[in-house]
């Protein structure tokens, strides 16, 4: 732990701040805002995204500053201009009709979605029945489901969807994973498909991103470390989301989720000298620090850091960036 001591104010209480590292970008996220970037950066704005190109509206907003327009669907984007796709994968009619618009298209999708989405085709193609443990109308998982015809993957969301899946050949089965689940969650639901099912093929590693399991593991520590735990990142944002869950599994007494230094309720605070902080993987940096300076304008703060796992991770960017 590091740590940096305040000087300290007459009439102000301390307050220790304990930040979970790894925490915000992960090399997904990085890369696929560079993508837009170096998009806008070539070909002039503006530039079409499909869907917010990660869950964060302080990202998708400084965007949109720099001529990025985001859509829901490609019909929506002008044939004659750049689309990217975002981080969470899309399904395959949709770079198939961008061909066909005769568009330039740049795949932003996270080389560890498009592992997902490379199982799957290779379960389809060996005959298995195959079910995707994830979220109902996230864009990973109709990303991930629309690799292949409909009807073939069976989405199941909890224990007692893997409890009531019955597939025709039971000797002949196959799971996938949305990567931005909770570890302890994912890991019910595959012990029980794995007991139903002894012969179920399995993902070579666990589908869950390395980033997601990293953020998990420091928010486990930030719960025996904190009292009150704040988790930066967007409430549209799946990983985001988990943090907070797992950090209240832990054992934290409260966990909360909030946009920026602007969703603070300065009550949760009554009581509490030791605040955890923590982002998601698709919350930028600027905002913890925005956050830790609200807290220091009112308290007097210390800051240690929690060092969990150290990540080296990086993905390369399309060659039409970089050509």
């Amino acid at each position: 732990m590091n740590a940096h001591s305040p000087i300290s104010s007459p009439g102000r209480r301390d307050l220790r701040v304990v930040l979970a590292s790894p925490r915000g970008f992960c090399a997904g996220v990085d890369r696929a805002i560079q993508i837009v970037e170096r998009t806008i950066e070539k070909f002039g704005a503006p530039v079409y995204v499909r869907h917010e190109i990660v869950h964060n509206r302080h990202v998708v907003d400084r965007l949109k500053a720099l001529g990025a327009v985001f859509i829901e669907e490609l019909e929506e984007a002008p044939a004659d201009r750049p689309v990217v796709f975002s981080a969470h994968g899309v399904p395959k009619s949709v770079p198939a009709e961008a061909k066909s618009r005769e568009m330039v298209y740049l795949d932003a999708t996270c080389p560890l979605v498009s592992k997902v989405h490379v199982e799957a085709q290779k379960h389809f193609d060996a005959g298995r029945e195959i079910v995707l443990i994830g979220h109902a109308g996230h864009p990973e998982v109709v990303g991930t489901m629309g690799q292949l015809p409909e009807g073939t993957v069976t989405l199941i969301e909890d224990i007692d969807d893997a409890r009531a899946w019955i597939p025709k050949n039971p000797a002949n089965v196959a799971f996938l994973t949305q990567t931005t689940l909770s570890v302890d969650d994912t890991a019910e639901m595959v012990d029980l498909l794995k007991a139903r099912f002894p012969g179920i093929a399995a993902p070579h590693k666990e589908d869950i991103c390395y980033a997601t399991t990293n953020r998990q593991e420091a928010v486990k520590m930030l719960a025996e470390a904190s009292e009150l735990i704040l988790v930066v990142g967007s409430k549209n944002s799946s990983n985001s989301v988990r943090l907070m869950e797992v950090g209240k599994r832990a054992g934290a007494k409260d966990a909360r989720l909030i946009d920026d230094a602007r969703g603070i309720d300065w009550a949760w605070f009554e009581g509490v000298s030791v605040v955890g902080v923590t982002a998601g993987a698709s919350a930028p940096e600027d905002l913890v620090q925005g956050v830790i300076d609200a807290m220091t304008a009112r308290y007097d703060v210390t800051v240690e850091e929690l060092i969990e796992a150290r990540e080296t991770v990086t993905f390369k960017l399309p060659r039409l960036l970089t050509a």
